[in-house]
């Protein structure tokens, strides 16, 4: 249900993340459009409502999942950015039953409750333009109030391994058919669903924290400082369903004058990597740090599997890497063929080892302010003042 904004007035906007501030890595693209967006307009950001309900023997590390999302949910609600205090940060007690649909509908009306309330304590104005990024959070936002829909693409989430993928895509489709805008970040996915979604879709492509990611000459953190050179990076998360953990072995074992730093949470055993001497997984690190560490690589990494996921991906690193000014050798998807210029990307996992130590030799393609350059219009404030542009532009909300 949605009534007629006064047309005068900024809305508040209410975001359905699909990742946790308390927890996950503050790069992902719904945390730096919505921080932003605060700066002039009230924001909720909804933490992840999940994908799927975690059960032995199909999801992973299902106690620490657990464990997580209630710590979560225990913070309630606050203001993380002492400079932003329009952006709040809320986890609602969810009850992950997304295949019953009377559960569905019960979880649906208990957050959607949660977040009202939450809204009138923090002076959210009413009808707020709802941004949903996780599909989950359809039964919450189709009764909502509101002066638009914005269905942030980012991923198709019926392709992640542990989704109830059936009833994932329906909620997927719904979102496409009835929101007011579609933004994506991956063109082949924009064109995969143009069927549905129309003049309704545009692409908005990720951006990069320009100033957070400018190289810099402090000292590097105490437990990269004893790794001596070359090293070979990758910061992110050591996902089993992204990462090509036999592609990384391969580069340990065939460039071993070489360190392979790892930095980032993995979701698997990583023994098979770090039995390697050369191989150091330094683990999870603030977002803050992350910029200190990545100066310290050589050559920066993108080793994707190749599966439906990645190729309808839009990895936020490879400008992080690129405004540092590393050179990055990166596996093959459509996204990065945007970037041949200064990303060598590799035609398979031979060719991947191969510019890895070109790279090491010779710096890779281009140069660091060439590798710079190639993102300096694409920063994350130009692309919040793009999604306010759809989100409040006349004739969205219908």
């Amino acid at each position: 249900m949605r009534r007629r904004p006064d047309a005068d007035s900024p809305p508040g906007y209410v975001c359905f993340s699909a990742q946790d501030w308390w927890y996950h890595n503050q790069a992902h693209s719904d945390f730096q459009l919505m921080r932003r967006v605060a700066r002039t307009r009230p924001v909720l950001l909804v933490n992840s409502i999940g994908l799927r309900m975690p059960l032995p023997g199909r999801s992973s590390q299902v106690l620490r999942r657990i464990a997580r999302k209630a710590a979560s949910t225990a913070k309630l609600v606050r203001r993380p950015l002492p400079d932003t205090p329009r952006f709040h940060v809320m986890t609602p007690l969810v009850l992950p039953f997304y295949g019953r649909p009377l559960l569905r509908r019960l979880n649906a009306w208990s957050i959607r409750a949660q977040v009202r309330l939450v809204s009138l304590l923090i002076g959210m104005p009413p009808d707020p333009v709802v941004v949903c990024t996780i599909p989950t959070a359809w039964d919450v936002v189709r009764p909502m109030s509101r002066r638009a829909l914005l269905y942030n693409r980012s991923d198709r989430h019926s392709d992640f391994p542990e989704s109830d993928r059936s009833t994932i895509a329906a909620l997927e489709e719904a979102l496409l058919r009835y929101s007011d805008s579609v933004l994506y970040v991956s063109r082949a996915l924009m064109s995969e669903e143009a069927a549905l979604t129309g003049g309704r879709a545009c692409f908005l492509d990720h951006g990069v924290d320009l100033q957070h990611f400018a190289p810099s000459a402090g000292p590097e953190p105490a437990d990269l400082a004893p790794i001596t050179h070359p090293r070979i990076g990758f910061f992110g998360g050591l996902d089993s369903f992204l990462v090509d953990f036999d592609l990384l072995e391969r580069v340990a074992l065939e460039v071993p004058e070489a360190h392979l730093v790892l930095v980032g949470d993995a979701d698997r055993s990583t023994d098979q990597l770090t039995r390697h001497p050369n191989v150091h997984r330094l683990g999870r690190r603030p977002y803050e740090q992350i910029p200190r560490y990545g100066a310290g690589f050589d050559v920066a990494l993108m080793p994707w599997l190749d599966n439906e996921w990645i190729a309808r991906c839009n990895p936020i690193k490879m400008k992080e890497y690129l405004a540092l000014g590393l050179p990055v050798v990166s596996t093959d998807f459509p996204e990065v063929r945007r970037y041949v210029d200064t990303v060598a990307v590799a035609a398979g996992p031979d060719d991947f080892v191969d510019l890895v130590r070109r790279a090491l030799k010779d710096g890779g393609p281009a140069d660091p302010a060439r590798r710079r350059a190639a993102v300096q219009s694409d920063s994350w404030d130009a692309r919040a003042a793009d999604l306010i542009t759809a989100a409040e532009r006349k004739g969205t909300a219908g």
